[in-house]
């Protein structure tokens, strides 16, 4: 990892790209296909084309002359493609055009024309195949971009008509994205704003902001999946849309220098080569999994120093209002309905949800039937049934039997034998802080005690975490619908209720609402278990619409100390 103290925020950043390009100079002999085993050729094209267009960026984004390191890059792209076996391989390898033409393009920026090159290039884009067969709209995107870089005419539909058609004019859910499609969003903003240097036409109703709402977003997911390419390039697109004054883009510098390695290498994410391809070779797959990650670290400082690309403000990105009543009403009927059939001290904390969700609407009477059912049905049980649920689900429950001025006497002795024992301490635990507020605001407890608790914050179980969030993904594709509400509910009471993480996961928990009331889809015919699924997943997303709700509604009037 680069150990060097901080100075100058650029000149940092500077030093980044200096390493980065020296590391890849380094190496040169590993673009090469030519001298490359069987098996590697293609790997060796693919480093040849991104390394070439490192190369041609650095001569368009920047005025000042080629440093050595960048010249010796350029030198071995020259001697590579001066070859007749690389070349005319266009000719005969179509679907690979786009290997081909990238190094010419980048030959071109940099001043070294080539007029054979073009023509085998020009020839096969008019051949009717190369330019035709069918593309996702990001991969027609990266062609359009590369023949205009190489100035090839061709008859295709403009980047501002395929536009419209990717992945990032969609409004996709965060969620649901995996590396892949990352990887489509991030190269459409490449492509689009040709590298940050022209104002994409966007698709009608489309806002820009919400790009860079988007991509601060999966910087929020990536950071915390410490997946250093993916970081890179969402970084670069913030600098291609000239936003410099995110937050999160702060955070990707950070990560980045810190992640960069003495001599100037950035790791890539696991996988990138497969083993097999490596052979044993530790030096080779030490380039190879790292050598596009640090092409990514040396360009995004490219962008962010080159006097020709955009420079904007963040825009602003108005806050959604947000509306969960209805379904949080549905999934609150339900649950009690249900959870009324059940053990009483196996599903207690289902009743303390219904409790604490019923509240939150202002409709207290959605949890009565429930709340009298069960406190018949506890009101002789031993204090272990209420120790054994702990007191953020016995508090909620207590508050729902106050509301309704519904007695339980071993609820009642468990709890008055519980703030016995905290007033008898000198100093709360900070451990057990929320556990003394749950008594103090059931007026068990002097508030005195409340104030010599220590440091509750270090006690709060809802405090969020990017860790957590950037699980999100993996929860979504394993159906994690549980992991997914307390991602909604911790974000929400951490004031990130608007953010696009939480309005997507949100988006997503809705989504999987039945008629009935019921959240999930259990995917299988047994009633018994579908019941017991949605049971528990009803029970997590209620207490998290319940959160919602209270956070982006008017606020009702603050809770009571019981007496």
């Amino acid at each position: 990892m680069n150990t060097t103290q901080p100075g100058d925020g650029m000149s940092q950043r500077r030093a980044v790209e200096t390493r980065a390009v020296a590391w890849l100079a380094a190496r040169h002999h590993l673009i090469d296909p030519a001298e490359a085993a069987k098996d590697r050729v293609l790997f060796a094209r693919k480093a040849l084309i991104e390394t070439a267009f490192l190369v041609g960026l650095r001569a368009r984004l920047a005025p000042e002359p080629l440093e050595p390191d960048y010249a010796a890059l350029l030198a071995q792209v020259e001697k590579i493609t001066a070859r007749p076996s690389y070349r005319e391989l266009i000719a005969r390898d179509e679907t690979a055009l786009l290997l081909y033409a990238g190094t010419y393009a980048a030959l071109r920026l940099c001043g070294r024309e080539d007029p054979e090159f073009r023509q085998v290039i020009a020839q096969a884009a008019a051949g009717g195949y190369a330019t035709v067969f069918e593309r996702i709209p990001y991969r027609q995107l990266d062609l359009l971009h590369t023949l205009e870089l190489c100035g090839v005419r061709h008859t295709l539909p403009a980047m501002d008509e395929v536009l419209p058609f990717t992945l990032l004019c969609n409004g996709p859910n965060v969620a649901k994205l995996t590396d892949r499609d990352i990887y489509a969003i991030t190269h459409t903003i490449f492509y689009a704003t040709d590298f940050g240097l022209r104002e994409p036409r966007w698709p009608q109703g489309f806002d820009p902001g919400t790009a860079v709402e988007l991509l601060e977003a999966l910087l929020v997911l990536t950071l915390g999946q410490e997946n250093a390419d993916l970081v890179g390039e969402l970084l670069c697109c913030l600098l291609c849309l000239g936003v410099r004054d995110s937050p999160e883009a702060c955070r990707a510098w950070e990560f980045l220098t810190a992640a960069q390695e003495a001599d100037g290498r950035v790791n890539g994410p696991p996988g990138v080569v497969h083993p097999e391809l490596a052979g044993g070779d530790e030096a080779y797959a030490h380039w190879a999994t790292g050598y596009h990650t640090t092409i990514v670290a040396a360009l995004a400082t490219l962008l962010d120093r080159s006097p020709r690309v955009v420079r904007r403000h963040r825009p602003y990105t108005p806050k959604p209002h947000l509306t969960v009543e209805e379904p949080l009403r549905r999934a609150v009927v339900w649950l009690a309905d249900t959870t009324r059939r059940q053990a009483p001290a196996t599903h207690l904390p289902a009743a303390a949800a219904v409790a604490h969700a019923a509240e939150s609407l202002g409709e207290p009477e959605l949890a009565r039937p429930l709340l009298l059912v069960f406190s018949a049905r506890l009101a002789d049980v031993d204090a272990d049934v209420w120790q054994e649920h702990g007191m953020e689900v016995v508090g909620e429950f207590a508050f729902g039997l106050r509301t309704h001025k519904i007695t339980c006497p071993s609820l009642d002795a468990f709890l008055a034998s519980a703030a016995a024992a905290v007033e008898l301490l000198d100093r709360v635990p900070p451990q057990a802080a929320r556990n003394v507020r749950r008594l103090v605001d059931l007026g068990l407890v002097s508030p005195g005690c409340a104030a010599a608790q220590g440091n509750e914050e270090a006690a709060t179980p809802h405090s969020p975490s990017k860790t957590a969030a950037a699980g999100l993904p993996h929860a979504w594709k394993n159906y994690h619908l549980g992991h997914i509400a307390a991602l909604v509910r911790d974000w929400t009471h951490a004031g990130r209720a608007h953010h696009r993480i939480t309005r997507d996961a949100l988006a997503f928990l809705l989504s999987q609402q039945s008629p009935c009331g019921a959240f999930g889809r259990p995917a299988c015919d047994d009633p018994a278990t579908r019941e017991r699924t949605m049971l528990s997943w009803t029970q997590s997303i209620v207490t998290a619409l319940a959160a919602v709700h209270t956070t982006c509604s008017p606020v009702p009037a603050a809770r009571q100390p019981c007496s």
